[in-house]
């Protein structure tokens, strides 16, 4: 009878354990988006990573490759990008080249494979986001970023006070002697720590309600199939696979769909050389396995729509690809070894962390939950 339930228990285990490794990311992803959101104007959003240009996409790749945040916690935090006025071709090469790399996840990359692995991989990073950025351009872009407040935009602050938003206008008086403006030098400015409080708490609000709102029900379906994924293809059966084209073809196939994130999949891909396969095809599972999984195709459909989406994920695969030749290319003709140093570098989030996360996200995603413990988020 044990074995006849042992095969649902695992499987429950498993989307309890993705869930327990994404909560955390996801809580800072959330954050991101809301500081984003609350913090950078639409205006300077659009200046920065809103053109049509390569500079653009150069400056969203180059953004989100130091940041700490994992294939699930980067899609709340590129959402708001997007939505604060990214282009999409920013947005994706945001999106890669986030959760590819890390400051963290480099160094654990030195620790477990050498110099030449912690070199090449964020390189291969910024040329997987730049290029597949530069191939979303040939996606017609017919829609407007979603905006989850009011549509007009104006750069009246006292226009904006009339609606209720924050602004310079918020803790004055509209109407000024002489007919002057309500931000002129005339008028009295908020405190400091006012204005500031009132732009953390509007960012807390829409990451932890309004945008969690729409990402909840993608993310739980995604978490959901990564769990599947986890059950029925274990971490040890992509060794049997060595070097060579077919190796890393197989480290598409998996590494696609598969949730880990950039430093956990770290000492994952040590094991994979130590086990033999060839580092090439080691580095294809560093690159897709963090900037892919199910829960982020699902919600880059619902956010930027199907063309996208393929094309996120076949210039993704095929960049990689070549990435990976170009490392075994490299290594055959300088003579480069890369050996892994499997050790106990497991940067692991503590377990208090890690459950605390899990419970705070999950009384964020539950809407009446939420408003019955956390009703100020509304």
């Amino acid at each position: 009878m044990s074995s006849e339930y042992s095969l649902p228990v695992q499987l429950l285990n498993n989307i309890w354990l993705v869930y327990l490794d994404t909560a955390f990311w996801m809580l800072l992803g959330l954050l991101a988006a809301g500081l984003i959101k609350s913090f950078i104007s639409e205006a300077t959003m659009k200046r920065w990573v809103g053109g049509k240009g390569i500079a653009s996409i150069f400056r969203a790749a180059l953004f989100g490759a130091p940041l700490p945040l994992c294939s699930c916690g980067v899609l709340p935090a590129a959402i708001g990008m997007r939505r604060a006025g990214a282009s999409k071709e920013a947005t994706v090469a945001f999106l890669i080249s986030t959760p590819e790399t890390s400051l963290d996840s480099i160094a654990v990359t030195y620790a477990l494979m050498g110099p030449v692995m912690a070199i090449f991989r964020p390189v291969a990073a910024l040329f997987n986001a730049i290029g597949t950025g530069l191939l979303t351009t040939l996606v017609p872009d017919h829609t407007v970023p979603v905006e989850s407040e009011a549509q007009a935009v104006t750069t009246s602050c006292c226009s904006s006070a009339q609606k209720g938003e924050d602004s310079c206008c918020s803790s004055v008086t509209a109407t000024t002697e002489s007919g002057s403006s309500c931000c002129s030098s005339g008028g009295a400015r908020p405190e400091q720590s006012g204005f500031f409080q009132g732009r953390f708490f509007k960012a807390l609000s829409f990451a932890g309600a309004e945008l969690l709102d729409d990402l909840s029900k993608w993310l739980a379906i995604g978490i959901v199939l990564a769990g599947i994924m986890m059950t029925f293809i274990p971490p040890g059966w992509l060794a049997q696979w060595g070097g060579g084209l077919s190796a890393m073809l197989i480290m598409l196939v998996v590494g696609v769909p598969m949730y880990i994130c950039a430093v956990a999949s770290t000492p994952v891909a040590a094991g994979l050389l130590l086990a033999g396969v060839s580092p090439g095809a080691v580095l294809i599972f560093l690159l897709v396995g963090p900037a892919t999984n199910i829960a982020s195709f699902v919600v880059l459909k619902q956010q930027l729509g199907l063309k996208v989406t393929v094309v996120y994920l076949v210039g993704l695969s095929a960049l990689s690809l070549i990435m990976g030749l170009m490392l075994e290319w490299l290594l055959a003709w300088q003579g480069w070894q890369i050996q892994a140093r499997l050790s106990e570098a497991h940067a692991m989030l503590p377990e208090i962390v890690a459950w605390s996360s899990a419970i705070l996200l999950l009384i964020l995603a539950l809407r009446p939950l939420r408003r019955r413990l956390l009703p100020q988020l509304g």
